[in-house]
């Protein structure tokens, strides 16, 4: 019998500091609020589930401005410009914030006023301005 011995192969070191191995705390959570957004959006989901859904989605976002956006812009105006693990300065992550936030925002009201509120009312379930309340 011959054994043929295997080589082993060379062990390739990981720079575990490498910010490519990371990923953004506030981005990641932004693209979970998008998935959250995609299932109002989606027709095949239940009106009323659609109606939660947007509704979760905007309440994640209040909070999402009041606790982690606040903390960005208190670390901008005490002057910290240390980055995260994934290499970001904190004015970085609130540009990206603002650049991938406000098309979801948009695509929520477009949705809002061209889908959802004419699905309600076709439903019996009328949205009313304060100005139209008696």
């Amino acid at each position: 019998m011959s054994h043929k011995t295997k080589e082993k192969e060379p062990v390739k070191i990981v720079n575990l500091g490498d910010p490519q191995y990371y990923l953004n705390r506030e981005l990641s959570w932004l693209e979970f609020n998008r998935r959250v957004l995609q299932e109002a959006i989606d027709p095949r989901t239940p009106l009323l589930e659609r109606v939660k859904f947007a509704a979760i989605f905007s309440s994640n976002l209040d909070e999402f401005f009041m606790v982690r956006v606040a903390t960005l812009q208190r670390q901008i105006a005490s002057g910290v410009e240390s980055l995260t693990p994934d290499g970001r300065t904190p004015q970085q992550q609130l540009d990206e914030i603002s650049q991938r936030l406000h098309p979801m925002v948009d695509q929520l009201q477009e949705f809002f006023e061209t889908e959802l509120c004419p699905q309600l009312a076709t439903e019996g379930v009328h949205m009313l301005k304060a100005s139209e309340l008696s």
